[in-house]
């Protein structure tokens, strides 16, 4: 259960000027591009699941759908954020103190740039999303804080957010850097650019960096998995590209698998310190690749 736009992709205060909404009335202070509200937006969804506030109705009840269709709908989406929290804290013991988050969402707790600071004052994010809401409320969020910046950008489109001054401005490539592309590759149906994406990637990252992607896996789609595509069609217009292990291991052909390789989302660098909850219905996949 990714954050993703309509179009492909996207994963996790108020404004100066409120919102305009598609008809021209002012919407909610966080809604400060122009959006329809009703049309539902998965990274609204996802904040909704996640107990946040930057949400239609449309979204509630295209959320209410899927809850009834799959009741740990809400699980599903805390189990990814804490996958986010566990990636990050991976990537900081690596020595990486530079994060480009692809298909960030809408933040709540526990963004990057909180967890990541929390323990390296000194590190860099690069927040992208193509959902405006999610750009519009991370930065607000950031504020002029130099050490961070959201862009709104679309990750087929990678060339674009490989060259945003931006994130140039935020990022040293010529340093290790942690990629991430959590709980949002599902939406990219596109296999060449998927494939590309991760090839862009490598070309353009330093020696020491890695590459972290997770997804809704092939072996999750039963009958139940059928009806939650069913709304995925009805909230993006097609159903979530599914993939092996196989397939995601493939994604990062050209870097080294950092162990345990492709491993569920619950049991990856699982907290030992914790009980292990019982995995969600649909518990996707995870792996990090090493650029070496």
């Amino acid at each position: 259960m990714g954050t993703a736009q309509c179009r492909h992709h996207s994963r996790r205060g108020s404004c100066r000027r409120p919102g305009v909404t598609s008809a021209g009335s002012p919407g909610p202070d966080w809604a400060a591009d122009a959006i329809d509200p009703q049309i539902p937006s998965p990274a609204r969804i996802y904040d909704y699941f996640l107990g946040g506030f930057a949400n239609f109705d449309i979204d509630r009840r295209i959320a209410a759908r899927l809850s009834a269709i799959l009741p740990d709908a809400a699980r599903i989406a805390r189990a990814n954020r804490a996958l986010l929290r566990r990636v990050v804290r991976h990537m900081l013991d690596a020595g990486i103190d530079q994060f480009l988050d692809l298909g960030s969402g809408i933040p709540a707790a526990g963004s990057v740039h909180e967890m990541a600071w929390a323990v390296n004052p000194l590190a860099r994010v690069a927040y992208v999303d193509i959902d405006p809401v999610a750009v519009t409320m991370s930065r607000r969020q950031l504020g002029a804080d130099p050490r961070a910046t959201a862009v709104r950008g679309d990750l087929i489109e990678i060339d674009e957010i490989l060259e945003n001054a931006q994130i140039r401005g935020v990022l040293d490539f010529r340093r290790p850097i942690a990629a991430l592309l959590i709980g949002v590759l599902h939406r990219v149906h596109d296999d060449v650019a998927a494939e590309r994406l991760g090839a862009r990637l490598y070309e353009v990252m330093a020696p020491g960096s890695r590459f972290a992607i997770s997804q809704i896996g092939r072996a999750d789609d039963g009958d139940r998995g059928e009806r939650i595509q069913a709304v995925n069609r009805i909230v993006i217009g097609k159903a979530d590209r599914l993939r092996s292990p196989a397939e995601i291991a493939a994604l990062l052909s050209r870097f080294t698998l950092v162990p345990p390789g492709v491993a569920r989302v619950s049991a990856w660098h699982a907290e030992p310190e914790q009980p292990a909850p019982a995995p969600p219905v649909l518990d996707g996949y995870v792996a990090v690749g090493l650029r070496e």
